[in-house]
């Protein structure tokens, strides 16, 4: 076994045995299994040896000569070639739990094979037991490429290849979809936000930046991810020995833990993952991978970007696809606007072939919605589905080649309607006779806090009193609750009363007056602000919330635009003049929510999201590598002159 060190020099130490990759599936505990989940595990693992051909840690070439570890199981009792369902992961799938001495959850491959299919899961490279060099979405995109030529060649394939997966295993599949494999045959993508690079209004190059803004998820993803020094294993080592060594060793690293709440406000941000004492990799280093690394000082149109396995809208997508999203993930604006894309674009077969389930859940939480799902603070209901049926269902008809009742009463957009916590159908997103209705914002000078006389009225004020805050990013506004994930300790995902966050001066907060009846909105939000500073760059922020009767405020969704990319994000930087109003549209905002009878709505404007986005340093510098701000009076105005306003998405009663 050697130790990989890209860039460096390579050394060699002697190991009895070798190492592993755990399991996707169900990731292992520290040895803390009770007794009867430790049998059940045993159970599943006899039982897949019963009715699959196993074959584990088979090294899959690639064409640069780098191997992918990939575990395969298929039917026994096939009587001819089967369809194959493939996970492509940078995650830990290791057949066998080492903290726990037990085989670990085969219920994901036994479920598969049950069904006639053959199970193939394989980590990305950089990862576990695979080879190479790793770079973020599993680049290049031919590995994924050169897998659906494997596969479609085997003797027991039928040359059908469906993928599946949620998050990073899925965020890989749109780029390699379209470089239009023969045998790639349907896709299923869950939570896939950071594989969408660039669509419709949407810049955000995989969840890197909203609104020209970073999204500081990254950061604390990486940690555990960019393992650039890790153990590998000699090309000649016989795959039977792999397979052994994976019942003694983990090759998952085991990262100490970090308070992300405190590291996430080191300055500048370009050493937060230095200040973590992480490993050296992609985000702040320069590497020898295709984009080259060092991801916190591009630009949101640097050439690297396009070099990776990012999906962007010039791409052709011709391919059935099956959509998963959620509200409170980080992106589900971009992913259904990637959803009307595709089906706006591709072949009219295929156009008519796209399903879209949207939940009321964080990222990857569909199958743990129970009867009674709370998100945060707010209740949901019952918001179960049944996924399993649906994702095979769908195989069924497009890898299979055989009829999938499941699939045909589905129709093409199945949203879940927070509010009133029902699930709801359309042919369309949004919904079909949806309109926009606009808000504008209005107060007498003095909307800063919950206590404030901001309002969101039917018309513009005729004259202009000015709200006015000052932003210091020494004193940012925290992130509460919202549509996130992966931050650890630094946000929990969700909806939240946000009444403690708005007693803060430095949110500006209007309100409309209480609905009249019922009303749903679904469909894009979007704000337009009319502002001014006297900083050469700033940022605002916008929140979007139903308040309930009682004064409870919980959010839906949430946004921001850096205003040095107010006017695009493929040319050169524009700066403010201090005092000068300026226009601004953010990126549109997008819900599902039931407004009750005597609801409002209610919108939150300031100037920092922290740590959901990183802070602007107000100096127009790189703001990566600053570690001191200055204060910014950052002001919004609202007039016939300067309508400010929020335009929701309006579905009539059906």
């Amino acid at each position: 076994m050697r130790l990989f060190r890209p860039g460096l020099r390579r050394f060699s130490f002697a190991l009895a045995a070798g190492c592993i990759a755990a399991t996707a599936l169900l990731p292992a505990q520290q040895g803390t299994l009770s007794p009867a989940e430790q049998q059940r595990r045993r159970d599943l693992e006899k039982e897949l040896q019963s009715i699959a051909v196993v074959e584990r840690k088979v090294m899959m070439p690639m064409r640069d000569g780098v191997r992918l570890a990939t575990d395969i199981y298929r039917p026994k009792d096939a009587t001819g070639p089967v369809p194959v369902v493939f996970s492509k992961t940078p995650y830990n799938f290791n057949h066998w739990d080492v903290r726990n001495r037990v085989p670990a959850d085969m219920s994901t491959p036994i479920a598969a094979v049950k069904r006639g299919y053959a199970y193939v899961v394989q980590n990305e490279r950089g990862h576990f037991f695979s080879e190479g060099n790793y770079d973020i979405l599993g680049a290049p995109v031919t590995d994924g490429y050169d897998a659906m030529e494997w596969l479609t060649k085997q003797p027991w394939s039928n040359g059908k290849v469906g993928t599946t997966g949620c998050s990073s295993t899925a965020e890989w599949q749109p780029a390699v979809a379209a470089l239009g494999h023969p045998g790639f045959a349907a896709m299923n993508v869950q939570g896939f936000g950071a594989g969408v690079g660039r669509v419709g209004p949407y810049f955000e190059q995989g969840n890197w930046y909203r609104g020209g803004a970073i999204q500081m998820l990254f950061i604390t993803w990486l940690y555990g991810e960019q393992n650039q020094v890790r153990p590998q294993f000699p090309k000649d080592t016989p795959r039977e020995d792999l397979v052994e060594a994976a019942r003694l060793f983990d090759l998952a690293p085991q990262m100490p833990p970090v308070d992300w709440d405190k590291v996430l406000w080191t300055l500048p941000s370009q050493d937060i993952m230095k200040a973590a004492n992480g490993p050296r990799g992609i985000f702040a280093d320069a590497m020898p991978v295709p984009t080259g690394g060092a991801m916190v000082r591009r630009t949101p149109n640097d050439p690297a970007w396009y070099k990776g396995g990012l999906w962007h809208d010039d791409k052709p997508l011709n391919l059935p696809g099956l959509w998963f999203m959620s509200w409170y993930d980080v992106s589900v604006g971009p992913n259904l606007a990637m959803y009307n894309h595709v089906r706006a674009t591709a072949k009219p077969e295929i156009a008519d072939q796209q399903w879209a389930i949207i939940a009321p859940v964080g990222h990857c939480s569909y199958t743990r919605a129970s009867a009674d799902t709370v998100v945060g603070e707010r209740s949901m209901g019952d918001a179960r589905l049944d996924y399993n049926d649906i994702v095979y269902g769908f195989f069924d008809r497009f890898v299979k080649g055989v009829p999938s009742p499941r699939l045909e009463k589905l129709p093409r957009v199945t949203y879940f309607r927070m509010g009133d916590n029902t699930w709801q159908t359309s042919d369309t997103w949004p919904p079909k006779g949806a309109r926009p209705t606009t808000f504008f914002l209005s107060s007498g000078g003095k909307a800063n806090s919950l206590y404030g006389d901001g309002v969101l009225a039917a018309a513009a004020p005729a004259t202009d009193a000015p709200d006015a805050f000052t932003y210091d990013p020494m004193n940012p506004v925290r992130s509460y609750g919202g549509n996130v994930c992966c931050t650890g300790t630094a946000i929990t995902a969700g909806s939240f009363d946000q009444r403690r966050m708005e007693a803060r001066h430095d949110i500006l907060v209007y309100t409309s007056e209480p609905f009249a009846e019922g009303t749903e909105i679904s469909g894009p939000i979007t704000p337009t602000l009319y502002v001014s500073s006297d900083a050469k760059d700033t940022d605002f922020t916008v929140k979007v919330l139903d308040v309930y009767p009682d004064g409870r405020a919980y959010n839906l969704d949430e946004s921001i635009q850096r205003m040095r990319w107010r006017e695009g994000y493929t040319g050169a930087p524009v700066w403010m003049e201090k005092g000068k109003v300026y226009k601004v549209t953010l990126q549109p905002l997008t819900t599902s929510n039931w407004f009750a009878a005597g609801h409002r709505l209610r919108i939150e404007v300031s100037s920092s999201n922290f740590p959901r986005f990183d802070r602007n340093m107000n100096t127009g510098g790189n703001n990566y590598d600053e570690a001191t701000g200055v204060v910014a009076r950052n002001v919004v105005h609202h007039s016939t002159q300067y309508p400010s306003s929020v335009t929701v998405t309006v579905v009539p009663r059906r």
